[in-house]
């Protein structure tokens, strides 16, 4: 650790992940050098409509791109690493340090996305050193969460030790047998840690988390119960959790069909990796199942949080074009919804149970249990590190409300920690710390279809669409500024009493007020033809027609204008034939 001469401050600025479930990213900068950990992405909301995935606005960092000088990955989950690929292809990062699974995951992210030449991957391993650039060295540190290959870091910068604790719960019996390091994180707090930054998802439950092997009994306990085809989504992610239904399958004499790209692909890693040990014989293809007794298939699917692309969502739909639910199918979701998709997770169960499944779901079943741990977990992070600054991380604002409650209740003055919102940034020395300003924090939206990013101005026009409906008027206007045929009136989801044949004589009638008024603002008397405004004659037309409709029809639809104008005066030119008209569109 390079000893800080300059009194320089060290800035944490979390882009994503406060005040929220999703999306953690969080820039670490020292005069001249920036570092990141984890770029995760959230999953969008019913009102983003046509959007895939929501990631933070990464505006600081383009602007900032000559100081990174890396990356650090603490797991493989979706909502810390799945917007690497994206960043990638806006700024370079020079290297990317993580575990062994989420760089193996992280790579196949990076060839499908093209960008893998963008960056080095380099694996790191329990207590492993790395340097990143000349003011910071990052300590991994191996705990426990619902995803094998989890590390909380420990960041030695110029003015002290920050330990970010990643996801963690504290399970002292892991499935994979890997224990949470403990004594390293006793001999920092014992040497002195500066501030600690730690996950705050569980703050408001008390006591513990159970043990991942907790879920075990109660999931045997269910297949004994299935006596039809057996359905199981968890999160594609959850490496323990699918070795545990691997396991069952085994006991229980079922042969194992996988559905959902993410599931098989997280599987093949933790197979390579060594984190799923079974035999090859447990996998079959779907076509195979087809013929084999129900009571011998377990199938195995994506979709726990009623994603509308993912394999459960779409059985429930009746949209999954080989697989349909039947009386005597039994569903487990072994998972809880996460904020946000409480609504989309209960419309699948219900639509699985009108179609005859069993469907096996919440906290009272026991065949789920979370990764992230609870107050008393939380304090012993605390009572470990002994840190001088605390700054609650990764939740939402009622979360990091209580965690700093329980981190006073342990000792730490409320002088000596802050909640912040994301773009804040915080300015820390080796005695104080304090919010000193904010950078651009808000959402990049990605729609996948296109390979593109949503401006916010597009998402208000497809939420207009969707409530409001569209509206298109095609119009001709000739030299004069008179129309030269009736206008078209087409309408798509628009609610109105006014018959059509009225409200289009409506529309003629009222561009012809317009244009009778407004005519001469664009086409100067004694001018010529080609000085016509036709552009601002659109515009106009299109704001005076909108604001007309609004009025007449009690809504606000969605609408574009069609113009036809002529290209020149109608006089012929010098081979006898007449021009073709031009049209444009304005779209509100």
């Amino acid at each position: 650790m390079v000893k800080n001469e300059t009194n320089s401050a060290l800035k944490i600025i979390p882009l994503g992940g406060l005040h929220e479930i999703g999306k953690n990213t969080c820039v670490f900068e020292y005069e001249d050098e920036i570092i990141l950990l984890d770029a995760g992405l959230a999953f969008p909301t019913e009102a983003m409509h046509g959007v895939n995935i929501v990631l933070p606005d990464t505006t600081y960092l383009r602007e900032n791109r000559h100081k990174i000088k890396g990356m650090i990955v603490t797991h493989g989950h979706e909502d810390h690493i799945g917007g690497i690929a994206f960043h990638l292809k806006q700024f370079d990062i020079p290297v990317i340090h993580g575990p062994r699974l989420a760089m193996a995951m992280l790579e196949g992210k990076l060839e499908e996305a093209g960008v893998r030449d963008r960056t080095e991957l380099r694996t790191v391993m329990p207590r492993d050193m790395v340097r990143i650039g000349k003011h910071f060295l990052v300590e991994y540190i191996r705990n426990t969460h619902s995803i094998a290959d989890s590390f909380t870091v420990a960041i030695h910068t110029p003015i002290g030790v920050v330990i970010h604790t990643g996801d963690f719960k504290i399970d002292h019996t892991p499935v994979d047998g890997e224990k949470f390091d403990l004594q390293r994180l006793a001999e920092h707090g014992e040497k002195g840690v500066l501030c600690l930054l730690s996950d705050s998802t569980n703050a408001e439950l008390p006591g513990f988390t159970p043990s991942e092997r907790a879920v075990f009994p109660n999931l045997d306990r269910e297949f004994s119960h299935a006596t039809g085809r057996l359905f199981v989504t968890t999160f594609s992610s959850s490496v323990h959790r699918i070795n545990m239904i691997l396991q069952l399958a085994r006991k229980h004499n079922r042969v194992v069909t996988i559905v959902g790209r993410s599931m098989l692909n997280l599987i093949a890693h933790a197979r390579n990796l060594g984190y799923i040990k079974c035999e090859d014989s447990l996998f079959q293809p779907l076509h195979t199942v087809r013929g084999m007794p129900d009571e011998r298939v377990l199938i195995l699917t994506t979709g726990s949080q009623g994603e509308r692309m993912a394999a459960m969502t779409r059985i429930a739909n009746k949209e999954h074009p080989h697989i349909k639910i039947r009386q005597g199918d039994t569903v487990l979701f072994s998972a809880n919804p996460i904020p946000g998709n409480t609504i989309a997770v209960v419309n699948t169960i219900d639509k699985l149970m009108i179609q005859g499944a069993k469907v096996v779901y919440g906290r009272d079943k026991g065949i789920h249990v979370s990764g992230h741990g609870c107050q008393e977990e939380q304090k012993l992070m605390i009572a470990l590190t002994r840190p001088k600054f605390f700054v609650p991380f990764h939740g939402e604002h009622r979360m990091l409300v209580k965690h700093s409650e329980t981190a006073q209740s342990m000792g730490i003055p409320a002088e000596n920690m802050i909640i912040i919102q994301n773009g804040d940034v915080i300015e820390l020395t080796d005695n104080s710390i304090r919010v000193a300003g904010k950078v651009a924090a808000g959402i990049e939206l990605v729609d996948t279809s296109s390979s593109g990013m949503v401006s916010s101005k597009v998402l208000e026009e497809r939420q207009r669409m969707a409530s409001e409906g569209t509206v298109t008027i095609a119009a001709a206007i000739d030299w004069s500024g008179k129309l030269m045929a009736r206008p078209e009136l087409h309408m798509q989801g628009v609610v109105t009493s006014i018959e059509r044949s009225l409200l289009q004589k409506w529309v003629q009638q009222r561009i012809e007020e317009i244009l009778g008024v407004r005519w001469p603002e664009f086409s100067p008397e004694g001018g010529q033809p080609a000085d016509t405004d036709w552009g601002g004659l659109q515009e106009t037309l299109e704001r005076e027609l909108a604001r007309s409709m609004r009025r007449e029809l009690q809504c606000q639809p969605s609408l574009t204008l069609l113009m036809q104008v002529p290209e020149e005066p109608a006089a012929k030119v010098s081979d006898g034939r007449r021009r073709r008209t031009r049209s444009t569109a304005v779209a509100s």
